[in-house]
């Protein structure tokens, strides 16, 4: 370990801790060190943005470096990859295939799929775009979107019957969305495709709005409701997990 680089990092540190900022006095006394070692170390962090000095207070704070890197990197993340070690997670879990999808336009697109251990048929394919109202994964997007926008997706593309069990009443299906919300995941068995089940909870972005979601799939015989009740912490777990990958914080 380099210690000056040990010793700058710990600063920053502790300076983060305090929105108003610590004085030198303060980081050495934390740091054991002498005032002259702790101003050196300021001084090469004020340089480069790190750090900051209050010209009132004369205490230090966080730079707007942070900011810029930080910026930098959210633009980079990449939804699939950071997401992976999670599904896959999940996929050792239930053994059941596992969905990631993002909303566009009124539709889901499906941008990874994990196969799991069991044999499952279904129409899902990576690329492939798949109803709102009657897939797990698009309800709970939709449960977090704007109302107006939720009623606009509902007044261009309708709430046409896929299967007996597909919701086609508005209001029925409104308070779908509610529960959704309220419970933190959401369900459709045989909605989409007869003989399918499906579960799913959301995933939010760094600034706290819904940006994909994660689903499980399997036989209605096998994804039971009892088997939903036991597998609804797991997957809202691992929704947390990713979401959190994205820079989202709860309060």
């Amino acid at each position: 370990m380099v210690q000056s680089v040990d010793r700058a990092l710990k600063i920053i540190d502790l300076i983060s801790q305090h929105k108003e900022g610590r004085g030198v006095t303060e980081l050495a006394t934390h740091l054991d060190l002498n005032k002259s070692s702790i101003y050196k170390l300021l001084s090469t962090l004020v340089e480069h943005g790190y750090i900051e000095q209050n010209q009132k207070t004369k205490k230090y704070c966080l730079g707007y470096k942070y900011l810029e890197l930080s910026s930098i990197l959210l633009e980079s993340i990449d939804l699939r990859a950071e997401a992976k070690p999670y599904l896959q997670e999940l996929e050792a879990e239930t053994n059941e295939v596992i969905h990631l999808v993002v909303y566009d336009q009124g539709e889901v697109i499906y941008i990874e799929k994990l196969e799991g251990n069991e044999t499952l048929r279904t129409h899902s394919k990576v690329g492939r775009r798949a109803p709102m109202h009657c897939t797990s994964v698009g309800k709970v997007i939709l449960s977090y979107l704007p109302e107006q926008e939720v009623l606009s997706i509902i007044e261009k593309n309708g709430l046409p019957r896929h299967t007996d069990n597909t919701i086609t009443d508005k209001d029925k299906f409104l308070k779908e969305l509610h529960k959704i919300r309220n419970q933190g995941y959401g369900i459709e068995i045989e909605e989409n495709e007869v003989g399918i089940t499906c579960m799913a909870t959301p995933i939010f972005d760094n600034r706290g709005k819904i940006t994909a979601a994660v689903s499980i799939s399997g036989p209605t015989t096998r994804l039971t409701i009892d088997r939903i009740n036991q597998l609804s912490p797991i997957i809202k777990e691992i929704g947390r997990k990713i979401s959190r990958r994205l820079g989202y914080v709860t309060s």
